[in-house]
């Protein structure tokens, strides 16, 4: 086993790699500083000029130490676990407590209901009741049309609990069937349009100075949940095939590590790295845990909550489905497959970190980043939001450019050149997609619709722009973005998949914000409960950027160079602290995707006519 070093480095030895009761440790002076990091020394031609460096000394001190116990392998197992099953606990006692107070208010309910049919029947008589009602729909809610036909009816006199139970039994019954049917009829993604040319023309109502949410949620409801269920299978397919390679190939870069000893193939931080089995550095795979546990949960949440929502939908019929932003679920299943990928593929990076496997730990950071914007902007426009294959094609491009910075970008100035004139231009396309709110088409009478708008808003009557609040939201987003350009073209860094991310996040929490400040500007408030998640997230995501950026390895320099920056652990004496940004940016993922699940709760009995687009 063996690695270059220049001021330190830390090696771990396990005895089933030395079974012969002991080791050397041998230091070998490399004649040349290249390999560790510095420049080829200048040597003269003539034998008599005198070398500039001189002798050089190097006083080394060699530390043998015990290993860390069993108890502290299996005690940061066991700390690693019990953080994040507290999250399961802690949601099953919210879910008994929602649970407790549905079922009381229910009661409720059913007793003011029941004490006003007891009143009723006194006052007209029990025997009066018996005779002029016949048991159709007795004590019922609605009406009679939704218990049955006539035949339905008895000569016998029915108590009101009886006949009321009878038109539970029975209205439950139609209510139940009638989505199974729905569900079987054939419904293709093409016939989402349901406008009539009576009614009036999409590209109208997409021209008024303000939207409402009942303007881009006129489609078919089953055709937009199949829509969007496409996202959860298509990462779902997506994460399939690109995980197994990864896991194939990081297998074999820890085999090569084990069978040739060059510890130089991969950026540990040795001082804080613990072995078990072939894996060299298992504490940085196991705080990863947290993405993967926290993504199933969030999985788990959305399925009660869709189950809740459908339960809901069928004892109110058509109240839900005018009220409230329409919910569709797909989007929040593809989030939480993609948090759960990047723990794996974290996982993957981490068991042998190195600048060609880089892209492992942040392709699905993209992805996250990418279906966080796609969500923000359905709630608002679930009519008009994009396709899954769209999206997709769209995040793998930028997936490819990763792979394409990392194998070209270091120092080509082309490359650079043409990543920042393609970002300017996307951005410009996508401003216009969204100001426009979709009614924008990009063909061969682009240049002469562009021009012709130029010519009509600023030459022509030089008027303002019809929609203000998205007018400003993009132009701040361009200017950010072409900010973004000009800083990559200039200072071209080395690590251009987190050049790439910063990217993908700076735009995520612009969006956001307007989102935020656009809601409380249209008269809507937060709840308690997501204001909580909000506050909590971000003290999370603060401490968890400070743990971040200590840069305990760095693959963008030598190896010799990056064991500069290893440190002890400092935590249990097992985690260190890219391990302790781990369990906090999950924790911080977790509560983001939160965030957006119960943001606009506050609009669940609002009518979609009076909540606003933006």
């Amino acid at each position: 086993m063996y690695q270059t070093m220049t001021k330190k480095a830390a090696i771990t030895v396990q005895k089933k790699d030395f079974n012969q009761g002991g080791f050397y440790v041998v230091v070998v002076v490399k004649t040349e500083d290249e390999a560790c990091g510095g420049g080829l020394p200048y040597y003269p031609l003539n034998p008599d000029t005198p070398i500039e460096h001189g002798d050089r000394q190097k006083t080394l001190e060699v530390l043998v130490s015990p290993a860390i116990s069993r108890t502290t392998y299996v005690g940061g197992m066991m700390f690693c676990l019990g953080v994040f099953l507290s999250f399961y606990i802690f949601a099953l006692l919210i879910y008994c407590l929602e649970q407790w107070r549905r079922n009381k208010k229910e009661a409720g309910l059913l007793h003011s209901v029941g004490a006003l049919n007891d009143e009723t029947a006194s006052l007209l008589g029990k025997s009066a009741i018996a005779q002029k009602y016949d048991g159709c729909g007795y004590g019922s809610l609605t009406d009679n049309s939704l218990v049955g036909s006539p035949d339905d009816c008895t000569d016998s006199p029915v108590s009101s609990a009886e006949a009321s139970y009878s038109y539970t039994e029975k209205s439950l019954e139609n209510l139940v069937s009638r989505p199974r049917l729905e569900s079987l009829s054939s419904v293709e993604e093409d016939d989402y349009d349901t406008l009539t040319d009576i009614e009036s023309d999409k590209n109208v109502i997409r021209t008024k100075k303000f939207l409402c949410v009942s303007d881009l949620a006129r489609k078919d409801k089953r055709v937009m949940r199949k829509k969007y269920q496409i996202y959860f299978w298509n990462i779902s397919t997506i994460a399939v095939f690109y995980a197994l390679p990864v896991i194939q190939l990081v297998i074999t870069y820890q085999t090569v590590v084990n069978v040739t000893g060059n510890q130089d193939i991969c950026y540990y931080n040795f001082r804080c790295a613990h072995p078990l089995g072939s894996l060299s550095a298992f504490n940085n795979i196991l705080s990863n845990l947290g993405y993967i546990m926290l993504g199933l949960l969030f999985l788990i949440i959305v399925l009660q909550r869709e189950l809740s929502y459908n339960r809901n939908r069928m004892y109110t019929r058509g109240h839900l489905e005018e009220c409230g932003i329409p919910k569709h679920f797909g989007l929040f299943y593809a989030m939480g497959t993609a948090l759960m990928m990047e723990g794996l593929l974290s996982a993957c990076y981490h068991v042998c970190p190195n600048y060609t496997n880089f892209q492992f730990d942040t392709s699905f950071m993209y992805m996250i980043a990418g279906l966080c914007m796609l969500k923000l902007y359905q709630k608002r426009h679930p009519d008009i939001n994009a396709s899954a294959y769209s999206a997709y094609a769209c995040l793998a491009i930028v997936i490819f450019f990763s792979v394409l910075g990392v194998v070209f970008g270091k120092g080509n100035t082309i490359f650079w050149i043409v990543f920042s004139v393609i970002h300017i231009v996307f951005t410009l396309v996508l401003s216009t997609q969204l100001y426009y709110v979709g009614r924008w088409r990009l063909d061969s009478g682009i240049i002469r619709r562009i021009l012709q708008v130029l010519y009509t808003d600023c030459v022509r009557q030089c008027s303002p722009p019809m929609y203000v609040d998205r007018m400003v939201l993009l132009v701040m987003g361009n200017i950010i973005n072409w900010s973004l350009a000009a800083y990559g073209l200039i200072e071209r860094p080395n690590d251009f998949a987190s050049y790439l991310l910063a990217i993908g996040i700076c735009n995520l929490l612009l969006y956001f914000a307007f989102y935020i400040i656009m809601k409380l500007r249209s008269g809507e408030r937060i709840l308690p409960a997501p204001l909580l998640c909000i506050l909590c997230t971000s003290v999370v995501w603060g401490f968890a950027l400070f743990f971040f950026f200590q840069g305990l390895s760095t693959w963008q320099k030598t190896p010799a160079e990056s064991r500069e920056h290893n440190r002890e652990c400092i935590l249990l004496g097992f985690f260190d602290d890219h391990d302790i940004w781990h369990f906090l940016s999950s924790i911080a993922m977790f509560g983001s995707f939160l965030v957006l699940l119960y943001l606009d709760d506050d609009l669940d009995e609002v009518e979609r006519d009076k909540i606003y687009v933006f």
